[in-house]
């Protein structure tokens, strides 16, 4: 049935070619439907085509029934003036569509389909076209250049593709192989290593009568072409999120028609030229995410009409520009994550029309000022992270339509202003690190859609008002560090939502733990430590199942903790300093059926076991270090080999070793055999990781720290002393539990869990491995990687910097579950200290920050995170690719093209788009500036939501990336 098919169709086209040979006067009209059905036949059996049919008869008439085909319009004479398939869902290439057959088309209009494969050449022959829009397919290629003949077209728009512009001759220069097919994917693109390619023809800058010209979300490189500059027509030019370097050319200052100029996510740099500010009909410019330097143009909004102004994530110094002060239009301004100066209340006028602002993470000065009130329009306010002073005008009560407000990380002072209830849709309220002081106002309980309340870290004083009971929908409560008094009341276990801290710690809070905190069954984190509470912990609080991070420290506590798993896998620190908290299965409490034994010599005399209390980890740290660095003291003094030797005859009296149990230094040399190579498990570059087992069938992971010659010395007590000192101070589900630490004689070794399945390297590197980890699971290994180092970024106190987050140090359970490992090289982030150091890490993880500057922040993590996503859904490093993948930031990515070959395509949509966006997470986190990447915290909540559900919008919410 199928050839008897073709057979008529060939048929047909016979006789249409002989039906157009003797029918002169219908000759154009007919071969115009005879090249849209020979296109309609390369796209295959689709739906929107159906009406796309020409009988005999029609052909053999001066009938023009083409004419009513969907998306086909004609002149008079029948002729097509316009192709429109937009938003159709149009599937198929435009190779088989013959352009030559049109010769009066005026409208091509495709956009927001699945159009694949490259524009044709011979789309130049369309000679009187005015209008072109192939937006929004997955067209790839290069820009033909023939488009310089569409001199009449005013609009061209190919945006949100994967073009790669015209290709740069040195790439090829014998003009064979992908010279001649182009790139025409985003996998070769990813693996082109040269970075000569796609660049932006300066030939557009012939088509003169241009008034919209967008380039948008595709891979251009190289320089803005000057030639653009010579489009005296142009009033909207888009060129985001592409790869585009140099300056911005100064001649498009000429642009006078210019309304809309969008150059957001690129690599520019320099300053931008002070001729923008002739542009007197701007009302839109988009500078965010680039390398800019120097000063924003001070005349942007010369003319009166500029409404949408970002500049965000560069490195932009100087003043506000003063033309703001009087742009009264203004509805949007992004000015975060810069050097910008001025004075708040001075250099900023009142916006009626505004909706969004950020200045966070600048250094502006003075004071929050009546004027904001009359900025009644605004939803999102952000000014964190600046040297803000004085109060905070009672006039924000003004501001009813406003969903985040964020004054954190100031100089802000005196009390909250109790008009704040007037705010009835917010949803963010961040006023931390300040020095707010009286009490909390009660009517922050009338703001019954917060969802995020932090005031830690200032002076407030009084109790906790029990109307915050009353926030039902609040996520994350923060009061700590503050001088609150008082108990805490029983309505905070209303917060049922409650799901990413709690925490009131560092306050004088008296009284019991109310037992309704059990009630909070999401809490993920608790802090309640550095109080004076006391009685016992509630028997409730073991229902709280989502708790990962628990602190009780520092009160007077007293009685049995929850008979639960959970409080007895939190570190001991968590209870450390209370009066008598006991238990039988927590190390360093009492068993609660016990009273306290003197310790005993016996026959353990000769045993190197220290079992005590838990104390902060800075003693053990403190104390091994006395111990190894006083005996490479002894070492370095010693000249003569027999000193030597009777030094190192005699024990070591600086030896020291702390486990969290009864593990004994001789039963760990017994099990190893003295560490015989065949209980080795690995092997990395300060060390060797050994599997032994203990009485009892205990499985532990034991790593010694390798023997060196002087020289090497003190880099390998620095490894020791920083592992040690970062996980005596981490308690995470995701991070490997360290059990204990020696130093004695030549022994330097860690003590950890046994983690089964080895590392993520060694799975990723077996094809039987790769298999056992499916893409769910894949995605659940990245979701413990981000929530560790959220907990280590943001929960700690100070921040712990991993520097080394690579597969071979993120290890594997018996589930699959991730633990993030070895912090040899770890630091801790000090506000009052250089976080300046030598480079560490592994090779093609490392950020570019780190590798040329040697400057240690978070955002290292957050780059090495990024890369380990790759390699986690590619299956392998990604190796040359970083440079490129660096550079395609929120941009899209054909799952076929990257994905692990040795598993199957994900089966249903919704787990192609949890990877899709997953994948989508871990390019933002590789841009080049580091101030531009996510927060870890930033990462896991997208994870969790988007990558949970679908893999849509990485914009919107108040705490997501960005909002451009």
């Amino acid at each position: 049935m199928a050839n008897q098919g073709n057979c008529v169709s060939y048929a047909l086209f016979v006789s249409w070619i002989v039906l157009l040979s003797s029918c002169k006067a219908s000759f154009a009209l007919t071969a115009e439907a005879l090249a849209l059905l020979k296109w309609k036949e390369s796209l295959g059996n689709q739906s929107i085509l159906q009406s796309w049919v020409l009988s005999l008869e029609d052909a053999n008439s001066s009938n023009t029934n083409h004419c009513e085909w969907r998306g086909i319009m004609c002149n008079d004479a029948g002729s097509v003036t316009e192709i429109n398939l937009a938003y159709t869902g149009l599937t198929g290439t435009l190779q088989f569509l013959d352009f030559s057959s049109f010769p009066n088309l005026l409208r091509l209009d495709l956009k927001v389909n699945q159009l694949t494969g490259t524009i044709p050449s011979n789309i130049g022959l369309l000679s009187k076209l005015q209008f072109l829009d192939l937006s929004t397919n997955s067209l790839n290629g290069t820009l033909p250049l023939s488009l310089a003949n569409l001199t009449q077209v005013y609009e061209l728009d190919v945006s949100r593709n994967n073009i790669t512009g015209v290709l740069d001759p040195r790439l090829f220069p014998d003009g064979t192989g992908a010279a001649k097919t182009g790139l025409v994917s985003l996998k070769n693109l990813l693996f082109q290593t040269t970075g000569l390619g796609g660049r932006i023809p300066q030939e557009i800058g012939n088509l003169n009568y241009l008034s919209l010209l967008a380039l948008d979300e595709n891979h251009f490189y190289g320089p803005i072409p000057r030639s653009l500059g010579n489009l005296s027509e142009l009033s909207i030019l888009r060129l985001s999120g592409n790869l585009l370097s140099g300056n911005i050319p100064p001649n498009l200052g000429r642009l006078s028609k210019l309304t809309d100029l969008r150059l957001i996510t690129n690599k520019l740099t320099g300053f931008v030229p002070p001729e923008l500010g002739n542009l007197s009909s701007l009302t839109v410019l988009h500078l965010s995410e680039n390398n800019f330097t120097g000063q924003l143009p001070q005349q942007v909004c010369q003319g009166g009409k500029l409404i949408n102004f970002t500049a965000a994530f560069n490195n932009f110094s100087g003043p506000i520009p003063v033309s703001l002060k009087n742009c009264h239009n203004l509805y949007r301004v992004r000015l975060e994550h810069n050097h910008l100066t001025g004075a708040l209340d001075q250099d900023f006028g009142v916006y009626p029309n505004l909706t969004y602002i950020d200045l966070s993470f600048n250094n502006f000065r003075g004071e929050l000022s009546a004027n904001w009130g009359e900025c009644q329009n605004l939803t999102v306010m952000r000014i964190a992270g600046n040297m803000l002073s004085g109060k905070i005008a009672v006039e924000i009560r003004q501001l009813n339509r406003l969903a985040v407000l964020d004054l954190s990380s100031n100089q802000i002072s005196g009390e909250i202003p109790v008009q704040l209830r007037k705010l009835s849709k917010l949803l963010v309220l961040s006023l931390k690190d300040n020095r707010l002081s009286g009490q909390v106002p009660v009517e922050i309980g009338e703001l019954s859609s917060l969802q995020f309340l932090d005031l830690s870290m200032n002076m407030l004083s009084g109790p906790i008002p029990y109307q915050i009971g009353d926030c039902t929908r609040l996520q994350l409560l923060g009061l700590g560090q503050n001088s609150l008094n008082g108990t805490i009341p029983y309505q905070i276990g209303n917060l049922v939502a409650l799901q990413d801290s709690l925490d009131l710690s560092y306050n004088f809070l008296i009284g019991g733990i109310p037992s309704q905190l059990g009630k909070l069954t999401s809490l993920e984190r608790l802090n309640l430590s550095c109080n004076n509470l006391s009685g016992s912990i509630p028997a409730s609080l073991s229902n709280m199942w989502s708790l990962i991070d628990a602190n009780f420290s520092y009160n007077n506590l007293e009685g049995p903790l929850p008979d639960s798993n959970i409080f007895r896998s939190f570190q001991p620190s968590a209870y450390s300093n209370n009066k008598d908290l006991c238990s039988g299965l927590v190390q360093g409490l009492r068993p609660c059926n016990a009273t306290r034994e003197r310790k005993s010599d016996g026959n353990k005399k000769n045993r190197a076991v220290i079992v005590v209390a838990p104390i902060a980890g800075g003693l053990f740290l403190s104390l091994a270090l006395v111990g190894v660095l006083g005996f490479l003291r002894r070492w370095r003094s010693s000249n003569l080999p027999e000193d030597r030797s009777k030094s190192s005859s005699r024990e070591d009296p600086f030896s020291i070793c702390y486990f969290n149990g009864r593990i004994a230094y001789e039963d760990i040399i017994k099990s190893t055999e003295n560490f015989n190579d065949k209980y080795c498990i690995g092997e990395g570059g300060t060390g060797k990781v050994y599997k032994v087992e203990m009485s009892g069938s205990q499985m532990l992971a034991v790593k010694k720290l390798n023997y060196q010659s002087r020289d090497g010395e003190v880099e390998r007590l620095r490894s020791f002393s920083n592992e040690v000192a970062a996980l005596s101070e981490l308690r995470h589900r995701n991070i490997v539990k360290l059990h204990g630490f020696c130093s004695r004689g030549t022994h330097i070794f860690l003590v950890y869990e046994f983690i089964e399945k080895g590392s993520l390297a060694n799975m990723l590197s077996s094809d039987k491995g790769a298999k056992d980890l499916d893409w769910e699971k894949r995605i659940r290994v990245i979701k413990g990687v981000a929530h560790a180092l959220t907990y280590m970024h943001h929960d700690c106190d100070p921040p712990v910097v991993h520097r080394d987050i690579s597969s071979k140090n993120v290890l594997l359970n018996s589930e699959l579950e991730a633990h993030v490992s070895d912090f040899g090289t770890a630091r801790f982030l000090k506000p009052d200290s250089s976080n300046w150091t030598t480079i560490a890490g592994t090779y093609g993880y490392i950020s570019p920050e780190l590798a040329y500057t040697g400057m240690v922040t978070e955002k290292c993590d957050v780059y090495s995170f990024g890369v380990l996503t790759f390699e986690v859904m590619i299956g392998k490093h990604p190796g040359e690719l970083i440079s490129r993948l660096q550079s395609l930031t929120d941009r899209c990515i054909h799952l076929e093209d990257v994905l692990d070959a040795r598993l199957s395509l994900p089966p249903g949509q919704q787990l192609a788009d949890k990877l899709s966006c997953m994948l989508t997470i871990a390019l933002s986190c590789l841009r080049a500036n580091p101030q531009s990447r996510p927060s870890m915290r930033t990462v896991s909540q997208l994870l969790e939501t988007k990558a949970s559900s679908d893999s849509g919008i990485l914009y919107g919410s108040p705490l997501g990336l960005r909002n451009l």
